[in-house]
């Protein structure tokens, strides 16, 4: 889920194309017959999966980007070239389909009127398998998810060079989780009631006890968004009673920037939380893959519960805001929300200290039974 702009969480920008365009444009910009084509969820830019006509992958997603990111080449640079990268290690990341003249992306017109918005265009592969949200996670997925998390990170930091990727210090960008404290100038779209309570409750804690500890964590640069609807999987037993899946797909790299590794790992439990039968144990089994790679320092591991907490915040916040705006688009901006509310208020009636010793001694039992 990615903003409109830096330090608003959207504004009137989202692309508004109809499925005959976006087949026009798969075959101005990239050659290619469609067909056909078929729109998908998205936050603020545009999606539609096609087919097309062609030997070898003939189905990609159309991506148009948001007339506020189109005005940012170079980071939309940074995304794609982070997802080539990816997937050039081996993960399961799309890779773009070249324009006509061998380019990676293409800045279009939104109509014909004079003045009209123009928009980034790119065509991404298409990745197989279903989402997190539509599977009864197990220990199993939630531990290979926590793996992902930090793998992903950890090869970007390392090895991932490339002019574009400066555009990612991204400063206000309101998804990114240093920023929870500028939830306080949309905190009003939730109206008065005992959600907002507990928001502005996390705001405060958050303001107090994890912003004056960023120096001591490690930074990194996050994918930001690994949600039950942006990983995809299949899976790879026929067992009914205790099924086993692998990650087949990473989607929507909108919300990269530079951060800290505890972000990712907490960003990974809040979005598995969201689903889970069992909310309240995720925590352990995403943590205990995540440090099968990457180890969290003490600091790090005290800032967690605040971490998920103030990213539960960011999601309930911006889509209410963001609810507002686009209210033909409610259904998907507050997915996270029918369950979510839910779940963040019992985080505070459980509390930080009942809730982190669940979720370490989870993580510490796979020390001693470490899956295969």
């Amino acid at each position: 889920m990615s903003s409109g702009n830096d330090c608003q969480p959207q504004t009137l920008t989202k692309p508004a194309f109809g499925e005959r365009e976006a087949a026009e444009l798969v075959d101005r910009v990239f050659g290619l017959k469609v067909l056909w084509v078929r729109p998908l969820p998205s936050y603020d830019d545009q999606n539609f999966h096609v087919r097309v006509s062609a030997k070898g992958a003939d189905e990609y997603v159309l991506k148009i980007t948001n007339s506020e990111d189109s005005q940012k080449p170079d980071l939309i640079e940074a995304l794609t070239q982070a997802m080539m990268f990816l997937s050039a290690e081996g993960f399961p990341s799309a890779t773009p389909c070249l324009t006509k003249d061998g380019k990676i992306m293409s800045l279009e017109s939104g109509g014909t009127r004079p003045g009209s918005k123009k928009y980034m265009v790119r065509l991404l592969t298409y990745l197989p398998g279903i989402p997190v949200a539509k599977i009864t996670t197990n220990a199993q997925i939630l531990y290979e998810i926590g793996r992902l998390a930090a793998s992903v990170d950890k090869v970007l930091s390392e090895k991932f060079q490339h002019p574009s990727v400066k555009s990612l210090h991204r400063g206000q960008f309101i998804w990114n989780l240093a920023n929870v404290p500028l939830l306080d100038q949309y905190i009003y779209s939730l109206g008065q009631n005992k959600y907002r309570t507990v928001v502005e409750q996390v705001i405060e804690q958050f303001k107090g006890k994890v912003i004056p500890k960023l120096s001591s964590f490690r930074a990194c640069i996050n994918h930001g968004d690994l949600n039950d609807h942006n990983i995809l999987v299949e899976s790879i037993s026929a067992s009914l009673e205790n099924p086993q899946y692998r990650v087949s797909g990473i989607l929507d790299f909108n919300d990269m920037s530079y951060g800290y590794y505890v972000f990712e790992v907490a960003i990974a439990i809040m979005y598995m939380m969201i689903e889970s039968p069992d909310p309240l144990s995720v925590g352990g089994h995403v943590l205990a893959g995540f440090e099968s790679i990457l180890p969290l320092t003490a600091e790090e591991r005290g800032a967690l519960f605040l971490l998920v907490s103030g990213r539960f915040a960011q999601s309930l916040v911006i889509a209410a805001h963001t609810a507002m705006l686009y209210p033909e688009n409610k259904e998907y901006l507050t997915i996270t929300a029918k369950t979510g509310w839910k779940h963040l208020m019992t985080m505070f009636e459980v509390g930080q200290e009942a809730l982190e010793k669940t979720w370490f001694e989870t993580a510490q039992a796979y020390t001693y039974h470490a899956p295969a």
